[in-house]
């Protein structure tokens, strides 16, 4: 993708652990802003890129030649409507679905589409799916730790204790999504915005450099949607994201002066500013009507 040399993946037992250089080149310098300490190489300043990417399923083209890249820490919103190939796109890039033809590489180096769902996962892509997955018999703040914790083996996970570190990670966190006075309380007799926040935040503190939210304000009340679209404004920059969503209000009060693709037909349709999709004659059409 460049022409100069790119280091290579390097897996072992099935995790993304670094990068070996090409014969002859020197490792980049990780001092310099440009690789991670946990090996993604966004030194051309985009995080994902996609690139030709097409399947179908029993002759339907859920994908065609698809092709977008998102920037580091840019919250991308992505619209269109049912059967546009959103879902496909991100199952795609998780690793649940492999595509017919085209890549898919997080930063410069990592083709994840030779990935398997966990190792994509531990490489730095989380995702949210549309209905909230918490553990409802936990507490808010245990649903937190379980999501911290790396060693997911039963005994070191009933055993550990947390670190100071670890705790104020949580604290913070708790407090980022609006649920440190719900800390104590079971996940299960939280409302349905707050399970979805909650769940966000299960994925923020695990660290990922992109994440995926599908549809999250879907079933919210107004006073919900309101406060998701405060957090996500709160993540712009420090997070790179990827939003599908059909509330367009809330595609508004997110998108900010950022790009909107719109897709249709699994291609891209139209890209641009909240504004300028809007006025897109194509989109206005099969989209968002007069």
């Amino acid at each position: 993708m460049t022409g100069e040399p790119a280091p290579r993946a390097k897996i072992e037992h099935g995790d993304v652990v670094g990068f070996e250089a090409e014969p002859g080149t020197r490792p980049m310098d990780a001092s310099h802003g440009v690789l991670r300490q946990d090996g993604v190489d966004t030194r051309h300043g985009a995080i994902l890129y996609l690139d030709g990417i097409s399947v179908s399923f029993d002759g339907f083209k859920a994908l065609n030649a698809l092709t977008l890249d998102i920037g580091v820490g840019e919250l991308r919103c992505v619209i269109g409507p049912n059967g546009a190939g959103k879902t496909t796109m991100m199952d795609v890039i998780t690793g649940k679905t492999r595509p017919d033809s085209g890549t898919v590489f997080f930063g410069q180096t990592i083709d994840l589409t030779r990935l398997s769902e966990p190792q994509i996962a531990r490489a730095g892509v989380g995702r949210k799916f549309q209905r909230p997955t918490v553990f409802e018999n936990h507490s808010v703040h245990e649903n937190l730790e379980l999501a911290m914790k790396t060693d997911k083996r039963v005994a070191p996970t009933l055993f550990a204790r947390l670190a100071g570190e670890q705790r104020d990670a949580i604290d913070a966190m708790l407090e980022l999504i609006r649920l440190q006075h719900s800390a104590g309380r079971p996940a299960g007799l939280l409302s349905h915005g707050q399970k979805q926040w909650l769940e966000i935040g299960m994925l923020l503190i695990q660290e990922p450099q992109l994440l995926l939210l599908d549809e999250p304000v879907a079933g919210m009340t107004d006073a919900e949607t309101e406060r998701t679209a405060e957090l996500l404004n709160e993540l712009r920059g420090k997070h790179s994201m990827m939003v599908v969503e059909h509330d367009m209000d809330f595609v508004a009060a997110i998108a900010g002066t950022g790009k909107v693709t719109v897709l249709h037909e699994g291609s891209v349709l139209a890209e641009g500013r909240m504004h300028e999709v809007q006025a897109h004659e194509r989109v206005i059409e099969v989209y968002l009507g007069r």
